[in-house]
C-alpha cells in the first residue's frame, strides 16, 4: 500500500487481483484544531485498506496536512531568477510535484528541464519535429515528462537522464493538450484530429482511441482516481469517459461557444467547463447533468479550476476579470479586478487561500480568494504571460511570457 497526501485528501495505492488500484479520502473538514488521532480512527474504520501496521504512517500525513493548514500566509514573493530559456517563444510551462523542478516547451522544437533552486538548465529533450506544445511531468512522482507536438506524436522521457522511453504514434494532427493519470500508468493525449488517445507507460502502445467528438480536443483531465477522462472540444461539448473501456458515458451539452477549459474536483464528483460563450458550468460527473450555469463574465472565458478542496471555483476571462464562486451555492464571493488585459490562466495555491492570474497586461497577480483583494503584482515581463503556476508548497511561483522568459519568485 502506497499512500501520498494531497492538500485535503489522501490518495491509497494498492494492487488487487495484480491490478493496480487507487482510492481517494477527502479530508474537507481538516482543521487546525482537529483531533488527528480521533480523525485517523474513524478513517480506519470506513477503510480496511489502513491496517493498524500503517496507521502511524497516515497520522504522521494528516499532522503534516495539518501543520501546513496553520501556517501563516503573509507571505510577498519576490523575483528569484530570469531564466532566457528559449531561442524561440515558449508554449508552456510545468513544475514537478515539490517544485524543485520545472519544464519549459517551446517552438523551437525542444522541451528543456530546470532546475528552480539554481536556475540551471539540466537538460533539453530533443527529438521532436515540430512545436513542442503541450507537455507534463507524471505528478506526484516527477520521473517522467510527456511532451505533445505539432508534429502530432508524444514521447515519454527520463526525468533524470533525458532518454526517450517511447514515442507514441497515431494522431492525424496536432497534439495540443496531455495528462498523466494520478496513478501514473497512462498518458492522455487531446488533438486537433477530434480524437484523444490512452498509450500505456510501461508497454509503449496505445491502449485506446476515444471518438465521438465533431471537432478539435483542446482540454482533458482525468479524475483522481483515473477511471474517468474528460475532454473538451470546439465542437462546443465536453466527453466523459470510462478509461478502463474507452466507452463514452456522458456528453455535456449547453455551452453555445467552444470550451476553453474542463476539470473534475478532488472528489470527482462535479466538473466545471469554461466556454467562449462567456459562461461557466458545472456538472454532475457521475450524471452528466447540468447543475448550474455561473455568469456573469462580458467576454469569453478562458480558463478554469476548482480549489484542492472542491469548495470554490475560480474563473479567468478575457474580459480582464476574474471570478471566485462557491461550488456548494454556486453564488460569486469575489471579483478579481485589476488586469488591464485578459486574464488567459487562473489558479488557487494548494491552500487554497490564495489566487495567482496570468494576463496580457504583461503581470502576474496574487489575490485573496475570499475578497478579491489584489495582494500583490509580479512585475518585470516585457511581453504577455500566458502561464503560471505554484509548486505544491505554494512558496514557488513560475510565470512563462512571450518575451521569451521564464520567472521564478
Amino acid at each position: 500500500l502506497y499512500i501520498f497526501f494531497f492538500f485535503k485528501g489522501i490518495i491509497l495505492e494498492y494492487i488487487q487481483g495484480g491490478e493496480p488500484k487507487t482510492r481517494s479520502i477527502d479530508l474537507l473538514d481538516l482543521s487546525p484544531n482537529t483531533d488527528v488521532m480521533a480523525l485517523v480512527e474513524e478513517i480506519r474504520k470506513g477503510e480496511p485498506l489502513i491496517t493498524a501496521s500503517c496507521k502511524e504512517q497516515v497520522i504522521h500525513l494528516v499532522r503534516r496536512l495539518q501543520e501546513k493548514l496553520g501556517e501563516q500566509e503573509d507571505r510577498k514573493f519576490y523575483l528569484f531568477k530570469v531564466l532566457r530559456t528559449h531561442i524561440l517563444p515558449l508554449t508552456n510551462v510545468a513544475f514537478n510535484k515539490s517544485g524543485s523542478r520545472f519544464i519549459t516547451g517551446s517552438y523551437d522544437r525542444t522541451c528543456k528541464v530546470w532546475d528552480t533552486a539554481s536556475g540551471e538548465e539540466l537538460r533539453t529533450l530533443e527529438g521532436h519535429r515540430n512545436v513542442v506544445y503541450a507537455i507534463a511531468f507524471n505528478n506526484p512522482y516527477g520521473d517522467k515528462i510527456a511532451t505533445g507536438s505539432f508534429d502530432k506524436t508524444c514521447k515519454l522521457w527520463s526525468t533524470e537522464t533525458g532518454k526517450c522511453y517511447h514515442t507514441f504514434r497515431g494522431h492525424t494532427a496536432e497534439i495540443v493538450c496531455l495528462s498523466f493519470n494520478l496513478q501514473s500508468t497512462l498518458v492522455a493525449t487531446g488533438s486537433m484530429d477530434t480524437t484523444a488517445k490512452l498509450w500505456d507507460i510501461e508497454k509503449g502502445e496505445e491502449v485506446v482511441t476515444l471518438s465521438g467528438h465533431s471537432a478539435e480536443i483542446i482540454a482533458l483531465s482525468f479524475n483522481t482516481t483515473g477511471d474517468r477522462i474528460i475532454t473538451g472540444s470546439f465542437d462546443h461539448t465536453v466527453a466523459v469517459w470510462d478509461v478502463g473501456t474507452g466507452r463514452k458515458l456522458h456528453t455535456l451539452i449547453g455551452h453555445r461557444g467552444e470550451i476553453s477549459s474542463a476539470q473534475f474536483n478532488w472528489d470527482c464528483s462535479l466538473i466545471v467547463t469554461g466556454s467562449m460563450d462567456k459562461t461557466c458550468m458545472l456538472w454532475n460527473a457521475m450524471t452528466g447533468t447540468h447543475v448550474a450555469t455561473l455568469t456573469g463574465h462580458s467576454d469569453e472565458i478562458l480558463d478554469v479550476c476548482f480549489d484542492y478542496a472542491g469548495q470554490r471555483i475560480a474563473t479567468a476571462s478575457a474580459d480582464g476579470s476574474g471570478r471566485v464562486y462557491n461550488a456548494e451555492t454556486k453564488n460569486c464571493i469575489a471579483k478579481i479586478e485589476g488586469h488591464g488585459g485578459e486574464i488567459s490562466k487562473i489558479c488557487f495555491n494548494p491552500k487554497g487561500n490564495r489566487i495567482l492570474t496570468a494576463s496580457s497586461d504583461k503581470t502576474a497577480r496574487l489575490w485573496d480568494a475570499a475578497t478579491g483583494q489584489c495582494i500583490q503584482i509580479l512585475e518585470g515581463h516585457t511581453d504577455e504571460i500566458f502561464s503560471c503556476a505554484f509548486n505544491y508548497k505554494g512558496n514557488i511561483i513560475i510565470t512563462g511570457s512571450k518575451d521569451n522568459t521564464c520567472r521564478v519568485w
